[in-house]
């Protein structure tokens, strides 16, 4: 029986859309993967917008929202500024589909999602005429802050924006119980039969001299659960290969950035808005959109 039904007509009123359920081909051409895509709510099917692919690689989980949720409205505003974002899973994502599926990042913690977020967005571009497949940018958080930098680095020539935030960029100092479980361990024996344990994870600052396009890295200082070591290391590795890049640190922040989680998403907006875009309009220092103060009561 229908026990209740939500009323989103005040939501719908604001102009609000919900994102539009889409499937596409995996890297192999085989596997289907699942995701949404977000459009802007004055979408004009004659105008060409830049794609921009919201990325978590798991491999415990996936970012792929199937429910509305006031916490996880970036995705959603940022679409707003003109943009087409999609969010879609990988191989080795979500252990819910399959034992083969979820462990196919087993010792390559590092690429193993790469191909198949190029192949998604190759192939949503490809499907839709109002998607500009020339300026493809690409943002995560956590993992996929890890995702999103190394994407930038492994394929140069087709991600040409990233924003990435509080990324595991090198997993061999990120929590061991995570790494060591989806990449697994090397045994070695020696010659006198004493057993060790070992594991080495590729790291994004390995191949940070590929960077091509324009990066944005941020971490809040105070980190609790990915050490802002890892984004340092990616800093000081482009800093070394004479990169131009551009880094946030926000003094005072754990993982999530906490209160200035707003201030980050407008820095993140006019990053993705002058890159792809082409509009660079920060005349005034003041992010307007942005009030700090606590109203005044009569």
């Amino acid at each position: 029986m229908d026990l209740e039904e939500a009323d989103l007509s005040s939501l719908f009123a604001t102009g609000y859309k919900f994102p539009e359920p889409f499937k596409v081909k995996a890297d192999d051409g085989i596997t289907d993967l699942y995701g949404v895509l977000y459009k802007p709510y004055d979408f004009d099917s004659t105008k060409l917008y830049p794609l921009i692919e919201y990325v978590y690689p798991g491999p415990q989980t996936e970012a792929v929202n199937k429910t509305f949720s006031t916490g996880m409205d970036h995705t959603d505003r940022l679409a707003q500024l003109g943009f087409i974002v999609i969010t879609v899973g990988n191989r080795g994502g979500h252990p819910n589909r399959s034992k083969w599926y979820h462990t196919y990042s087993y010792g390559n913690l590092r690429d193993y999602g790469l191909a198949d977020k190029k192949a998604a967005a190759e192939q949503i571009a490809n499907r839709y005429p109002f998607i500009d497949r020339e300026k493809i940018g690409i943002n995560g958080h956590s993992g996929g802050g890890f995702m999103s930098a190394a994407a930038m680095f492994v394929y140069p020539d087709f991600f040409k924006v990233a924003v990435s935030e509080s990324g595991n960029h090198d997993n061999n100092i990120y929590n061991r119980n995570w790494s060591e479980r989806h990449h697994g361990v090397q045994e070695k024996i020696s010659a006198k039969g004493d057993t060790t344990f070992a594991y080495s994870i590729e790291k994004n600052s390995e191949i940070a001299k590929n960077l091509k396009g324009h990066l944005l890295l941020v971490t809040g200082d105070i980190d609790n659960n990915v050490h802002p070591a890892g984004t340092i290391r990616v800093a000081n590795a482009l800093i070394k290969a004479n990169k131009r890049f551009d880094f946030i640190l926000l003094p005072g922040q754990r993982h999530g950035f906490g209160l200035d989680s707003e201030y980050f998403f407008w820095r993140m907006g006019e990053y993705f808005t002058e890159y792809l875009l082409g509009d660079s309009r920060r005349a005034d220092v003041d992010i307007m959109e942005i009030n700090r103060e606590i109203p005044k009561t009569r």
